[in-house]
């Protein structure tokens, strides 16, 4: 299943559209028209949650679009010829830093997970790239560091590493122990292929010139519009909430309790919101809610826990049980580190 569609034939983006249309009269009616705004108190609301989230995350999703038009010319093959194929933690490491650096929304990656199980990755290789991936790309680093701060955004980073190695070494060992079915494909690379050599005489064709950078700007406007879409959905969701939940309402059921984190965890379950528009609401959780856990945790059970990816995950590998153990072994972690959190920060 693919994320972009084509565009002969294909319905308007509704979604998109509609998300960017409410954006735009609330921002443009609170900045230029803040005297037309009703007297209801949860629309006033709504109007300056969207003008404040607009002014915070405005460059980090310029500096995304550039990350994803930069990202975009570079050969797909590239990236998954970064994995290698080496078992053990070097193989999983190296899986998990391209599911970083590949920036593509949460379908993107299952397209490119189910490439790479074909292509002979391992299944610890797999999980450790999807759960690496995709919430933590340069697009999204970017606008969490607007709304969260570095620290956070790197201390959520360096976390979600660290599971994804966990559930990675998990799966290689179930794999070595024969619990798990081995990968029936077989990874072909030719022998004499060198990544930087093939690399740098792929940059030595480039020029860099203003038709580079016409092309730059608007391939990164074309990629990042499914991106965009949630982004802006994700906008406007975090605006219905802050305008229809009070704070201390807020606080109270999603605070740092576990009560608060169990919740948390559930709604991130059962709110299919692709990771670009989960950033906004788990900003809350830092913010609002004053639970970084919980944020951690919004952040990470959507991708354990995504439906789709489970299912994916089944159809690649011909195992319930490999699709079945990504949330079983996933979550826990996520909810005791997320658990954790909150207690050193009270």
């Amino acid at each position: 299943m693919q994320c972009h569609k084509t565009r002969h034939n294909s319905p308007p983006d509704y979604l998109l559209w509609s998300s960017a249309a409410v954006i735009a009269i609330l921002y443009s009616q609170y900045l230029w028209y803040p005297h037309t705004l009703p007297d209801t108190v949860w629309y006033q609301t709504l109007a300056l949650s969207v003008f404040q989230l607009i002014n915070t995350m405005w460059w980090g999703i310029a500096l995304g679009i550039v990350m994803v038009a930069v990202l975009a010319k570079i050969p797909r093959e590239f990236v998954i010829a970064l994995l290698g194929t080496n078992t053990g933690l070097k193989g999983l490491l190296r899986a998990a830093g391209a599911g970083v650096l590949l920036d593509l929304c949460s379908h993107g990656i299952l397209m490119v997970a189910a490439t790479l199980y074909r292509r002979g990755a391992s299944i610890g290789q797999v999980m450790a790239f999807l759960i690496a991936s995709p919430w933590n790309s340069f697009s999204l680093t970017f606008i969490l560091f607007a709304l969260i701060g570095i620290g956070w955004t790197l201390a959520f980073i360096v976390l979600s590493l660290m599971i994804a190695l966990s559930v990675g070494l998990v799966f290689e060992q179930l794999l070595a122990a024969g619990k798990l079915p081995q990968n029936p494909n077989t990874l072909v690379l030719p022998p004499d292929f060198k990544f930087w050599r093939n690399a740098k005489k792929s940059l030595a064709t480039v020029v860099f010139d203003i038709s580079f950078c016409r092309s730059l700007v608007w391939d990164g406007l074309k990629e990042s519009r499914m991106i965009l879409r949630w982004i802006f959905f994700g906008i406007v969701l975090a605006g219905l909430l802050r305008a229809l939940v009070p704070p201390d309402t807020f606080s109270h059921y999603f605070g740092p309790t576990v009560a608060g984190l169990g919740l948390t965890v559930l709604v991130a379950t059962l709110l299919e919101v692709c990771s670009e528009g989960s950033t906004p609401i788990a900003a809350d959780l830092l913010t609002r809610a004053n639970a970084p856990g919980n944020s951690f945790a919004f952040l990470m059970s959507g991708v354990a826990t995504d439906y789709t990816e489970i299912l994916v995950l089944k159809e690649t590998t011909q195992s319930w049980k490999m699709a079945l153990l990504l949330p079983m072994l996933t979550v826990p972690q996520v909810v005791v580190v997320a658990w954790l959190i909150n207690e050193v920060t009270l």
